[in-house]
């Protein structure tokens, strides 16, 4: 399954993009499942980023691997490639992508997840859509709404 959210921003496309920083994953956090923070690397390739997911009644490992990273003139993105996922996640893929709209920027979370089951897949979407929906406010608080 696919998710594709975007959200436009004041601030310009390469400010935007340098300040995905252990910060601004913290202020990104779902309000549930907690995250508890493991380990942040950063965005380049190679770099790891580790989470404890925190359900109240069982913690779940979460570890991702950044594999690709890409500035152009028009856009900067980079990939987190889910390593270690909790259950019923089996493939998780999500492009982190900032391009320029005029002054300002679009963020744009694009997740691909598989839980291995078509139904399952389905089921989980409009979860996926709200935990990550939830982003928007803060994107828009950190870096100024688009005029």
């Amino acid at each position: 399954m696919q998710i594709h959210l975007k959200t436009a921003v004041a601030q310009d496309y390469m400010t935007v993009f340098n300040a995905f920083d252990e910060q601004l994953f913290r202020r990104l956090s779902p309000p549930y499942p907690r995250l508890k923070l493991l380990r942040f690397d950063g965005s380049m390739p190679g770099d790891v980023v580790g989470v404890e997911l925190q359900t109240g009644l069982k913690s779940f490992r979460w570890t991702s691997l950044i594999t690709e990273r890409e500035v152009t003139e028009t856009e900067a993105w980079f990939v987190d490639q889910g390593q270690q996922l909790p259950p019923p996640l089996r493939y998780w893929h999500h492009r982190h992508l900032v391009t320029r709209n005029g002054s300002g920027a679009v963020i744009h979370d694009i997740i691909t997840y598989s839980t291995g089951i078509k139904a399952l897949d389905l089921l989980l979407y409009p979860l996926m859509l709200g935990q990550f929906s939830m982003r928007k406010p803060m994107y828009r608080k950190v870096f100024g709404k688009a005029h």
